[in-house]
């Protein structure tokens, strides 16, 4: 546990140290993935579906804010939707409008979360997504992870539709009722909003409590909600679900949910301290939990080196008579020194002459 903590403190160090570059470096890959899989589940328009194009985009949203990987994903998005019909750009413009305008009302700084709900379903992980919202941010942080979820579902409608959309025997307003029925009368994309909000709240709740480990309990709890209520709600709903990718999700949420917990909060609850105090208006009661921190020792090797003055006295140290007369109470008295061993030679480099001088005075 020594050797995790030592290494969590250096990773802590380095990013304080070089967070300028890092977060650019971060921000760089998340929009490369974030693109990639936009053109790889869409991919109607070649002029987009190119990897020249995503790296001057990524390179792009390095050096901006967060809030322009969300805008330019979703005018990735209206371009194949474009490639695939006017109709269907349409429809896109309206669901993209509504759901920016729903997102900016309520938790516009929770860009993340919108972005990532795309990316965890694509990596068959979304219980990721509201476990990481509870821990990390708050109730709020649903609206966002909702819309991900809209916007995944999306995608893989048009996807799948793509045959019928593009065909020119549908009509324009066959063509918007199947994109639509194919929003709203989805299933599984109203149980997994649900089922994403109940998770944040459990989590966040859990979390926010004081008893100890409340983060890892949060964690296991929210995984547990998670797998339970989408097994019963696709049972309920009559939704055919991979019962072994949801528990798997539900596992490797966990995983990822106490790495979280080890570099966020990273506490030690066998030293939590519980104090009270009051002042004119109130009584305090506070638990104090200390965090888990190890300070790597250094050591430092100073080398002294002589200087001319120091050898001089250390050659007259050397040369004194073996018998001194030493003045005590008024009387004389000769004092036999023969045991005081002189000063030896040694080179500069391992010369301590303070060291030597003073065994020399103690010894006369």
């Amino acid at each position: 546990m020594t050797a995790l903590l030592l290494w969590k403190q250096k990773i802590k160090e380095f990013y304080g140290e070089y967070d300028t570059w890092i977060l650019p470096v971060l921000k760089f890959f998340l929009s490369l993935l974030l693109f990639t899989e936009i053109n790889k589940t869409m991919g109607f328009m070649d002029r987009l579906n190119n990897t020249f194009v995503v790296l001057v985009l990524s390179l792009l949203c390095s050096v901006l804010p967060v809030n322009t990987m969300t805008v330019i994903g979703c005018l990735l998005i209206l371009g194949h939707c474009y490639a695939v019909g006017i109709e269907t750009a349409g429809f896109a413009f309206v669901l993209l409008l509504l759901l920016v305008i729903l997102f900016l009302r309520f938790t516009s700084r929770d860009n993340v979360a919108l972005v990532m709900t795309p990316l965890a379903f694509t990596l068959k992980l979304p219980a990721v997504v509201p476990i990481s919202c509870g821990l990390l941010r708050g109730p709020a942080c649903a609206v966002p992870a909702g819309c991900g979820v809209v916007l995944y579902t999306f995608m893989k409608l048009v996807k799948e539709r793509a045959a019928v959309l593009q065909g020119t025997e549908t009509e324009a307003l066959q063509k918007l009722q199947i994109l639509l029925d194919g929003m709203i009368k989805n299933q599984e994309m109203w149980l997994t909003i649900i089922v994403f909000a109940a998770v944040i709240i459990v989590v966040h709740l859990i979390r926010s409590s004081s008893f100890d480990y409340s983060w890892r309990i949060g964690i296991v709890t929210g995984a547990v909600v998670y797998v339970v209520l989408m097994v019963f709600g696709s049972m309920f709903m009559s939704i055919s679900m991979e019962l072994n990718a949801i528990i798997i999700s539900g596992i490797l949420s966990v995983l990822i949910g106490l790495v979280i917990e080890f570099f966020v909060l990273g506490v030690d609850y066998s030293r939590s301290e519980v104090t009270q105090f009051e002042d004119d208006e109130y009584v305090y009661y506070v638990k104090a939990v200390p965090k888990s921190m190890v300070s790597e020792t250094k050591k430092s090797v100073k080398k002294f080196s002589p200087t001319t003055e120091h050898k001089k006295e250390v050659q007259e140290i050397n040369e004194m008579p073996k018998t001194v007369d030493l003045s005590e109470a008024g009387q004389m008295e000769e004092l036999d020194i023969s045991d005081v061993a002189p000063v030896e030679h040694v080179s500069e480099e391992d010369f301590d002459f303070e060291k030597k001088l003073e065994e020399s005075l103690k010894n006369l």
